[in-house]
């Protein structure tokens, strides 16, 4: 076995001993945030030109998400070794920048936030990317809102439950955001998403609020902000 060939068999290890969350656990009501294990996120920016999707999913589980856009690749789920994997992408592949995702800035789960607690059995993920203006003032003012949503903004976890919207959750690595929207899997987020607005204003406010926050990572285009990880 090559230097190559051992390197691949040493990652494909790694993924298979990761685990993932397709299929949620339904949360009893009034479970309190800190009880509840959030998965996480590891994002790869390969050297431009190139791409890793295609080598993290040939050795990836089954359990775990693989997102990609453009020559980033992001991988989701709950995994019981994120150093470790890093480690062995990096051995793959030089020159790749690794960043993580591992615990959320910002919480909303329909189990804590909504009257009907009860979760979907099987979800669909959606994953989104933005960065954050470079204006640290601005960037703490980005954080406080989302501290204080539930009290000052009620009606945007409204709309969240509206949608059916089973999680919504916000990561921050430096200045780039990574936003998982989970909704039950046999529904699209184009079906749910305008649910989120219909007899409630205050959405678009907040939307409109917090676009003065937000633009678009490198790549983007002039009018791009928010962009899907496929």
């Amino acid at each position: 076995m090559n230097s190559l060939s051992k390197s691949l068999y040493q990652l494909s290890f790694v993924f298979l001993l990761s685990k993932g969350c397709s299929q949620p656990q339904q949360k009893e009501q009034g479970t309190s945030r800190e009880e509840i294990n959030y998965r996480e996120a590891i994002e790869f920016i390969a050297p431009k030109g190139t791409t890793v999707d295609s080598l993290i999913k040939a050795n990836v589980s089954s359990e775990l998400g693989v997102y990609s856009w453009k020559n980033h690749t992001v991988v989701f789920g709950e995994m019981e070794d994120v150093k470790r994997l890093e480690m062995q992408v990096s051995e793959v592949i030089s020159n790749i920048k690794i960043k993580e995702y591992l615990e959320p800035l910002y919480v909303y789960d329909k189990s804590l936030h909504c009257s009907d607690s009860t979760l979907a059995v099987e979800w669909r993920d959606y994953l989104l990317t933005a960065n954050l203006v470079e204006d640290s003032v601005k960037q703490q003012e980005y954080v406080a809102y989302h501290d204080t949503q539930f009290e000052e903004w009620p009606e945007i976890a409204q709309g969240f439950c509206n949608a059916r919207f089973q999680q919504l959750l916000v990561y921050r690595s430096g200045r780039q955001l990574l936003l998982v929207i989970s909704i039950p899997a046999d529904k699209t987020l184009d079906e749910l998403n305008p649910k989120t607005v219909e007899n409630n204003p205050r959405v678009d406010d907040w939307n409109a609020l917090m676009a003065q926050y937000q633009e678009g990572i490198p790549g983007t285009s002039e009018s791009e902000v928010w962009v899907f990880l496929e």
